[in-house]
């Protein structure tokens, strides 16, 4: 194990990403300057690019490339965590405007249609999305490996996912839907892109397919356990905690864990998405990675989502 892999893999979670962001961060910046330069697309896109936020999937992307044998130095994942990190921010984008969530606020700030006008907004997403796909073609890995990464986050952000959860989300808001469709809303619209993110961290770190499928089971109860706490946070903590409009899915409407189970049951179905998470880490695979218990870095991952 390199150097780099034993700081990262036994660091915190603040801390991994701490790390990576001060790789990723200053690239952001300097990429979209480059790539755009129409005004003003360009400040609408590099805005909520900018804002903030936890950048959970990059960093989750960066530190599973760090579970291989030849794991790629973080200067090698910029351009595909960056483009995670594009999909990401569209989505948001997306989800506050109008006609679909209507939120005017975000990390805190203006959202993007309220900064810089609806029509600016959409089109801020539009070219997000599609220079994502730009920038993994750019990836200094060899061809098949960009492949798959593309076809990675083509799946987690397409209509087989993240667009199809948040069509659910749209057509379930004010209705009355089965606790299964509340599940796959959550799975489509959040986890997905969270297990997309991690695959291409597999991808880079050439990990092997039994290492990659446990990988992805990781991802996914984590995706849907990060999507269950942020449907708990909406209604127990303020505006001001949220940075954004807390109670918003209540007054909305949305079919969330808390409309749909209680918060008592979203709760406990939170901790259960957590010990799937844990769970995915079976002897075999802690082998397989030359370890004998959850990396740390992963362990205290989980450990904040368990608090509210």
């Amino acid at each position: 194990m390199t150097a780099v892999q034993q700081t990262i893999l036994t660091s915190n979670w603040a801390a991994a990403t701490a790390a990576f962001q001060a790789e990723l961060s200053p690239f952001l910046t300097a990429q979209i300057d480059a790539d755009v330069t129409q005004q003003p697309l360009h400040d609408a896109m590099a805005y909520t690019l900018a804002s903030g936020g936890k950048r959970l999937r990059p960093t989750l992307a960066f530190v599973v490339s760090q579970l291989g044998e030849t794991p790629p130095a973080a200067a090698a994942m910029r351009f595909p965590a960056g483009a995670i990190e594009l999909i990401q921010t569209y989505s948001l984008i997306h989800d506050d405007l109008p006609a679909m969530d209507n939120d005017d606020l975000r990390r805190g700030q203006p959202s993007n249609h309220v900064r810089f006008g609806e029509a600016q907004a959409i089109l801020a997403g539009d070219g997000l999305l599609t220079l994502a796909f730009s920038w993994l073609a750019r990836a200094p890995f060899n061809s098949a490996s960009r492949i798959a990464m593309v076809a990675a986050l083509a799946a987690a952000a397409g209509p087989a996912g993240m667009v199809a959860g948040q069509s659910q989300d749209m057509a379930a808001t004010g209705e009355s839907v089965p606790d299964e469709a509340v599940i796959q809303l959550v799975r489509n619209k959040t986890a997905r892109l969270i297990t997309g993110a991690a695959q291409i961290g597999a991808i880079a770190g050439h990990l092997t397919t039994t290492q990659t499928a446990a990988i992805t089971a990781f991802a996914d109860a984590l995706g849907q356990a990060f999507q269950i706490r942020d449907d708990i946070l909406d209604g127990t903590e303020t505006t001001a905690q949220l940075g954004k409009t807390a109670g918003k899915d209540a007054a909305e409407h949305k079919s969330t864990y808390v409309s749909q189970f209680g918060l008592a049951g979203a709760r406990q179905r939170l901790q259960a998405a957590l010990t799937a998470a844990r769970g995915a880490w079976t002897p075999a695979v802690l082998a397989s990675f030359h370890q004998t218990a959850i990396p740390p870095v992963f362990a205290d991952l989980i450990h904040q989502l368990a608090e509210e």
